[in-house]
């Protein structure tokens, strides 16, 4: 949250240039302003609160006089922040039970007493990793909307990592396949990023999340 502050004191973004007539100082400034938009996505603005950050941002850049003391109401901002994310968390929470209900009626699939449906889309034949191994995947990682937020395969770089250091739903899915195989985990947050989500804002509080996994190779202890 300082980092959220300290950026807006600083930044200023005209929503009135487009992209098409921006030098690349003001393509730089609208990523600086969009990165802050995913920083503050968690408090689910509404469109007059919207145009009130966009106010204390505008004045707080030019050094123009504030309208509201930040000494009164900047110890709010972490409450404010709670109480969105909450009620964000709540509904995707929801929303996502009723999502990992779904998957865990699909053929074949497998729900777990933490919550976590497996589901496997290719047998392997290999080793299964231990919870002390260091594993090498292919993933795909996405929201119960479709949209994906993580992806080796889009950086053509298979991952490795000790499963004793990832979320709990990856290194519970993960010791269930054998290398080569490929398998879908649906993992309540519970046992992903719970009711904070990701930094970033990449992952919402409370998310349900569905990883496709290829596991290529077993490395060992970590």
């Amino acid at each position: 949250m300082k980092l959220i502050l300290s950026t807006l004191s600083i930044a200023l973004l005209s929503s009135a240039v487009m992209a098409a007539d921006m030098t690349d100082d003001q393509k730089t400034a609208y990523a600086l302003g969009a990165n802050i938009g995913r920083q503050i996505g968690g408090f689910n603005l509404t469109p007059a609160e919207l145009e009130a950050m966009k106010k204390g941002l505008t004045d707080s850049a030019r050094g123009a006089k504030l309208e509201v003391p930040l000494e009164e109401y900047g110890p709010k901002i972490q409450a404010l922040a709670s109480k969105r994310a909450a009620a964000g968390g709540a509904k995707n929470a929801e929303l996502g039970k009723a999502f990992a209900d779904k998957a865990a009626k699909e053929k074949g699939a497998e729900k777990t007493a933490t919550g976590l449906v497996y589901l496997s889309l290719k047998d392997g034949s290999g080793a299964s990793p231990a919870i002390t191994d260091t594993v090498k995947v292919h993933y795909r990682g996405t929201l119960i909307d479709g949209k994906e937020f993580d992806s080796s395969y889009k950086r053509n770089a298979p991952a490795e990592f000790p499963l004793n250091g990832v979320i709990k739903c990856w290194g519970e899915g993960v010791q269930k396949m054998k290398v080569g195989g490929k398998a879908k985990l649906t993992c309540p947050a519970s046992i992903a990023y719970g009711d904070g989500g990701a930094p970033g804002g990449s992952i919402p509080p409370g998310s349900t999340l569905t990883f496709e996994i290829e596991l290529l190779e077993v490395k060992g202890k970590s």
